[in-house]
């Protein structure tokens, strides 16, 4: 993989993964999706890692779907069984251990807001559009996109994918798919501050809820049986009882992750 397509910062216990192939509108070409799934995996990997911001660079695009011209060469666009491709799948399913947050700078299409929905937050410019085109190309939304109604009313997801109209930020905040909108020079400090919010919570009750919570919408009877493990799990947990006594200690918690 060449990094220069793809940058990583650190802060604190927040990883921002920055797309970085703007003249490309931040097309998913292969070594971007390897990219993508690296990232993942060390953020998985890292215990001081409690959340990744996912961004992109220039101010057109957040990513445009996959490079086309690079899948017609041939090349791998995230279909090989590799594990970065298999991360990058578990992405785009939102199936990452930890919280992810789209910080939308630009426009994001087909396989750019197929990437987007696999996040779990999103936050998104004030001039950026959305849509899953696909049906006007012959095709459908394939990478996930068609899992939309988790995340909006089934009427309006229909709607999109249907008719493959674009739709703005604040269409998408309206609908309930955009957390927060913004000025695109806020995208990323607002996203960030969403991630380290979530970093401050105790790691096991935020793992909980983000497997929990999306089950109750795919999976409800495996949502109630995963409910019963977290229960043992979190609530005998010494992240439990130094949440108690940091509450009546009046400081914050130290979370050990266990």
């Amino acid at each position: 993989m060449s990094d220069d397509e793809f940058l990583i910062e650190q802060r604190g216990a927040v990883t921002i993964l920055t797309l970085n192939r703007p003249q490309a509108r931040n097309a998913l070409n292969g070594n971007l999706i390897a990219g993508i799934g690296s990232t993942v995996l060390a953020a998985e990997k890292d215990p001081q890692t409690r959340a990744l911001v996912l961004t992109a660079a220039g101010e057109k695009a957040f990513c445009s779907g996959m490079d086309l011209r690079a899948f017609s060469g041939g090349e791998d666009v995230g279909f090989s069984n590799t594990p970065e491709n298999r991360a990058f799948q578990r992405l785009t399913r939102g199936a990452v251990e930890v919280p992810v947050i789209g910080a939308a700078n630009g426009a994001a299409v087909g396989g750019g807001l197929e990437l987007l929905l696999g996040c779990d937050l999103i936050v998104a410019a004030d001039t950026a559009k959305f849509g899953l085109p696909e049906v006007q190309r012959g095709l459908f939304p394939g990478g996930g996109g068609t899992y939309i109604a988790e995340r909006i009313p089934l009427g309006i997801a229909l709607q999109l994918t249907l008719t493959g109209e674009y739709f703005t930020a604040a269409r998408g905040y309206e609908i309930g798919l955009i957390n927060a909108v913004t000025p695109a020079d806020q995208v990323l400090d607002t996203a960030v501050g969403f991630a380290e919010r979530i970093a401050a919570n105790g790691p096991l009750g935020v793992a909980a809820c983000k497997e929990l919570v999306r089950l109750s919408v795919t999976d409800p009877a495996k949502a109630a049986e995963r409910m019963r493990h977290w229960q043992e799990v979190v609530f005998s947990s010494a992240d439990a009882k130094e949440g108690a006594m940091a509450f009546m200690e009046k400081r914050d918690p130290v979370w050990q992750g266990k």
